[in-house]
Parts: C-alpha cells; sequence; structure tokens
C-alpha cells in the first residue's frame, strides 16, 4: 500500500504571505492542486516534491493554506482560535507566518503559543525577507518558536532552507514496489451514494481487509477480490462546494478526498440522478483528469427515478455527456445500489481501465500513425513559421505519456493537440483514462545528447527512446 502523506499547515495574519508562500511550493512541484470556486485565490491544497541538494532523499508532503479554507469575505475576521483548531486537525507539521517588515504584534504571540501547544512540530517564516525594512531574525525570538526562517517567495529567498527544514521533520519518501492492487476512489458530493455504493461492491465480492476509520474525515478501505484480481475501495467524505461547508474538520475531507485521488488508480465520481449538472462534479472531474487517473463517470440512485422507460437512459446520457465533454474517455455508468444494477458491471470496468492505463505503444508504429495523421491534416501556422512534427515516443503508462518531437512546437493550435490526442486515442482505444502529450524542440535533444557525451547529464530512458524514434527504431 502506498504511505500515506505527511501534511504542512501554514497559518498566520492576512497580508503576511501565505498565498505566496503556497503558490511557489506548489505552482513549481505540484502533481495535483485542488481548485475551489468562490475563492480570490483558488489554491487551497497542494502537493510538494522537493529533492534535497546534494542528497538522493527526498520529500514529499500536502501543504495546506488555512486561509484558502475560508470564504474570501472572512479571511480577515478569520479567529487564532479556528486556524488553529484547523490547522491541528490535520497537520504533521506547522508553519507560522509573520512579516519580517513588522515587529510582532499580540496576535502574533498567541498565534505562535497557541501552535507550540498544538505539539506538533513548529518553524516560524518570517516573509518579505527581500524588502529593505526587514528585521532581523533575533526580533522575532521572543515568539518561542526556535526555528526561525526569513524567506521572500517572489525571489526564492530561504525556500530551500524551509525545504530542508521540513524534510527533516517528515519521514523521507520512498518508491514502493507495484502490488498489483487497484485501487480505485470513490468521489463525489455528500449523500450521493458514496458509501452504499461502497457497501454494495464490497458485499457483492469475498472482504479480505477491512478497515472502517472511526471519523468521517478519514478514508475508509476494504479490499476484495474480482476475477483474481485484489481491487481495494476507498470511501471518501463528499465534497461541498465552498459556501456550504463547515468549519473545522468538514474543511479537510478536501484534502482527504485529494489525498485519496493521488493514491487511487482510478476514480468513480459519482452523481445524484436527481441532481444532475452540478458545477462541483465537473469540478471534480477535471480535477481527476488533471491528476492523470482513471475516471468513470457513475450516475447513482437509478432505482429512484419514478416512470422511467426504456427511452430514460438514451435522453439522459447524451445530456449528461455534453456537461463532460472535455473528459471524454471517461465511460458513463447508471448503477442503484439498492437493485445491484450495473454495481458488478464497475469491477469489469476497473479491469479494463487498469490495463488500457499500463499499455505501452511500440514507438515503429506510432511514428507510422503520426505521419499519417500530419499528412492528413498538416497542422497549421504562420506565414514562414509552420510547425513541423517529426517523431513520437511514448515516455510513461498510467496515464500514458507520449512526447512529440518537431520544430516551431510553439505554433502547435490547442485543437491540434486535441486532434493528435484523439487520433491516438482512436488508435490504441485509451478509454477510461487521460492521456498526456507533450511537445519538444529538436534542438533541445541535441542539447541533451551533447551534454550526454560530455558526461555532464545521465543516459535516461526517456533520452534512449527519443534517439530510437530518430533513428526510426
Amino acid at each position: 500500500m502506498p504511505n500515506k502523506l505527511p501534511t504542512v499547515a501554514i497559518i498566520g495574519q492576512a497580508n503576511v504571505g501565505k498565498s505566496s508562500l503556497f503558490n511557489r511550493l506548489t505552482r513549481a512541484r505540484t502533481a495535483i492542486v485542488a481548485r475551489e470556486a468562490g475563492t480570490t485565490r483558488d489554491n487551497v491544497v497542494g502537493k510538494v516534491s522537493y529533492r534535497r541538494q546534494n542528497s538522493d532523499t527526498h520529500a514529499e508532503f500536502w501543504l495546506i493554506d488555512t486561509a484558502g479554507l475560508k470564504p474570501a469575505e472572512d479571511e480577515f475576521e478569520a479567529t487564532i482560535q479556528d486556524q488553529i483548531a484547523d490547522a491541528s486537525a490535520a497537520a504533521d507539521v506547522i508553519l507560522v507566518m509573520v512579516d519580517s517588515t513588522v515587529y510582532p504584534s499580540d496576535a502574533d504571540r498567541q498565534l505562535a503559543k497557541k501552535a507550540l501547544k498544538s505539539g506538533k512540530p513548529v518553524l516560524l517564516i518570517a516573509s518579505k525577507a527581500d524588502l529593505k525594512g526587514s528585521l532581523h531574525t533575533d526580533e522575532f525570538k521572543r515568539l518561542g518558536i526556535k526555528t526561525i526562517i526569513k524567506t521572500s517567495a517572489e525571489h526564492n529567498i530561504g525556500i530551500s532552507e524551509l525545504l530542508d527544514n521540513i524534510a527533516d521533520l517528515i519521514p523521507p519518501a520512498t518508491q514502493t514496489e507495484a502490488d498489483d492492487i487497484i485501487r480505485i476512489a470513490l468521489i463525489g458530493r455528500p449523500n450521493v451514494g458514496k458509501s452504499n455504493l461502497f457497501n454494495t461492491l464490497a458485499g457483492k465480492q469475498q472482504a479480505i481487509v477491512a478497515n472502517v476509520a472511526g471519523t468521517t474525515r478519514d478514508v475508509n478501505r476494504v479490499q476484495v477480490r474480482y476475477h483474481g484480481q485484489t481491487i481495494e475501495l476507498l470511501d471518501t467524505a463528499g465534497i461541498r462546494r465552498q459556501g456550504k461547508q463547515e468549519t473545522g474538520i468538514e474543511k479537510f475531507s478536501v484534502l482527504r478526498t485529494m489525498q485519496a485521488i493521488n493514491e487511487a488508480d482510478i476514480c468513480f465520481l459519482l452523481m445524484d440522478v436527481n441532481e444532475l449538472n452540478v458545477q462541483l462534479d465537473q469540478r471534480l472531474a477535471g480535477i481527476i483528469d488533471e491528476a492523470g487517473k482513471g475516471l468513470v463517470l457513475v450516475v447513482s440512485k437509478w432505482d429512484s427515478v419514478e416512470g422511467k422507460d426504456a427511452y430514460t437512459h438514451d435522453e439522459l446520457a447524451p445530456q449528461i455527456s455534453y456537461h463532460f465533454k472535455f473528459t471524454p474517455y471517461a465511460p458513463l455508468i447508471f448503477t442503484s445500489s439498492v437493485t445491484g444494477q450495473n454495481v458488478v458491471k464497475l469491477f469489469d470496468l476497473a479491469l479494463d481501465i487498469y490495463k488500457r492505463r499500463r499499455q505501452e505503444c511500440k514507438t515503429r508504429i506510432l511514428n507510422d500513425l503520426l505521419q499519417k495523421a500530419v499528412t492528413a491534416h498538416p497542422p497549421a501556422g504562420l506565414k514562414n513559421s509552420h510547425p513541423k512534427l517529426r517523431y513520437i515516443v511514448q515516455t510513461d503508462t498510467a496515464p500514458p505519456w507520449f512526447v512529440i518531437y518537431g520544430s516551431n512546437l510553439k505554433f502547435v493550435h490547442w485543437s491540434y493537440k486535441r486532434y493528435l490526442e484523439r487520433t491516438l486515442r482512436e488508435a490504441f482505444n485509451f478509454a477510461g483514462t487521460p492521456i498526456k502529450l507533450s511537445f519538444r524542440d529538436e534542438k533541445q535533444l541535441k542539447a541533451n545528447r551533447e551534454r550526454v557525451a560530455r558526461g555532464l547529464a545521465p543516459v535516461t530512458k526517456a533520452y534512449k527512446q527519443a534517439k530510437n524514434a530518430e533513428k526510426g527504431i
């Protein structure tokens, strides 16, 4: 089972730079970032991965901006007690942030005192270190926090030192060996039927491990066997839209859901058939797609639809698919946990998607496909700057990741990228999984070749694949 990532929370008064630090740490190294509607900035939870300098070890953790978990209009009125309660509920490490250009206030002292009382490791971050009026760290020792780090998110000052200190306080990230377990996360808003489906799926097969957590903020797990394959189901607390979230622990159901998405191979996104076309459902699908996870759109409570006939499904399906046209690869299925309709089919879908996410495509076949696609529909460009697509390689699986080499690639229109993605998807039947498509200039490969020849860069798998594709192997 993959290790659970530790959690680091940023707390502090308004306008001390929490958002800037959050953005610096996550946007440069992010795998998944949750985007919530109705906030002045859209980052709430981000995953940070950091490789220590002059070391083979690296650290990974979830970063929470506690201010981002409050409605925008309440940020300046948020109490210290609320911030500490929120951070203590989920954090393994607490970052107390102050403005280094201002002497510590009574509010800062209360914040530091309560953070220390939480029993969690605490670091003091003095922001805006690049400004002329920045005070010496001695001025902040009165807050009682031993480790004080001056930072500037804008100029990247103190960021490596901060990450090194965090890495010292959390377990090092380890690469876990593949355990051949398919992990499926049940994602959705509250009361859409996740727990009922979880219990029905678990009850359909023999449960070999069951670990039901005692609080709604944890992820419930059960392992079942289906056609000789071990499947682990992850049941998450529902995510409400921002305005309906309660304070405290429920806010962190967002974090638990993000953790489940990150851990899962495939996500079942549940939607109540009686409450369709909800923007949050589409937002969750976008997060799953961005994370590169398999996706199945599951319409629940099909038994509750009165007066349905053979045509009801055919009428609803196109309407639902229209609102998820940004994930055209995701299969749509109507289920009922009460009657058991299509429940077992979910397992069949999961097995199929899991296999397709891991398929490897031969480079020669890929390049034949690329040349045919370019010949049929050449990419448009400017007057003297037409993109030239030379060759393609697959660099990863789960999700399938492809890199196209060529020149003038910045002129490749987004619609042409979709055309290429659609071509790949139809040729190799990547049903149920997103695929990633990147473009790299041939000059970059040439520069890498020179660095490898001079011993300045390692010979990576991607480098070998690109060279073989260039030779037509």
